[in-house]
Formats: structure tokens, C-alpha cells, sequence
């Protein structure tokens, strides 16, 4: 046990935090995203049974996002056509803002070019979130 860590953090992500370094991204899924498809040359660590924001919350409280690129926060837009409105995204905004990141600093990405991206993260949390459009990728900045 260690002291001053979420416990939702599992050693493994734990290990994958540690590892990364700046500029390195960390995808956090919801439940419907093909993180073992996505994640061949990715490490993915499963986080069934709980939600982005917990991971989200406790992952921001350990790395800061890349304070040299415009946008270290991405999320998958909302295929045309399709009538969803995320709410959830407004919980990842009043998290940054709670860990010190801009909330308003985040790529809004179409959906294909985000699963590209993922492939390429260094790791993907596969959560077990029910809500839709709801995975986030975050490139990790500097510790100071």
C-alpha cells in the first residue's frame, strides 16, 4: 500500500504512469471502445467495472498534461448524423479545471482519426463506462 494514492489505480497503471514519459499518451476508454484491437502495439490495462471520470480523476492527480502543445487533451466528436449529446464531457471539463489543466484546451477528434491515434498511445485503460462517446486521450507533460 502507499499513502497519498487513489486507490483506484491499479498497480499496473500505477507502472504505465511511472513509465510514460513527456509526450507519451494514455487513452482511458469507455466500454464500447475496441482497446484490444486498438492497443497491438499498446499496453491496455483493464479497469472493468469502473467509469472514465474515477480513472480520469485519479490519473490527473498523478501527471500533468503536456504544457507545450495547444490541445494535451482529446475526444472522440460525434459521428454526423448521430443525435447523441455526451454530458460526460462536461464532467471532464470540471475535472481538468479541478487538477489545475484548461478545460477549454481539448482537440475534438473525428472518430477514425482518434482510433489512429490511440494505436499509437503508449497505453489504453479500458473502463467499463456505459456512456457513449466518452473515451479521452491525454498526452503526458513534464513533472516539475
Amino acid at each position: 500500500m502507499l499513502k497519498g494514492v487513489p486507490a483506484i489505480l491499479s498497480p499496473a497503471l500505477l507502472k504505465v504512469l511511472c513509465e510514460m514519459g513527456h509526450g507519451d499518451e494514455i487513452v482511458i476508454a469507455d466500454g464500447n471502445f475496441p482497446a484490444e484491437n486498438m492497443g497491438k502495439d499498446a499496453i491496455v490495462i483493464r479497469a472493468d467495472g469502473h467509469g472514465v471520470p474515477e480513472i480520469l480523476d485519479a490519473v490527473l492527480r498523478m501527471i500533468p498534461l503536456d504544457q507545450y502543445v495547444e490541445q494535451p487533451a482529446a475526444l472522440m466528436q460525434v459521428v454526423p448524423g448521430d443525435s447523441c449529446v455526451p454530458g460526460i464531457w462536461d464532467t471532464y471539463r470540471t475535472l481538468l479545471n479541478k487538477n489545475g489543466e484548461d478545460p477549454q484546451n481539448v482537440e475534438m477528434m473525428e472518430r477514425f482519426a482518434f482510433y489512429e491515434r490511440a494505436k499509437k498511445a503508449y497505453a489504453i485503460v479500458a473502463t467499463g463506462e456505459t456512456a457513449i462517446y466518452a473515451n479521452i486521450l491525454l498526452k503526458k507533460g513534464v513533472v516539475e
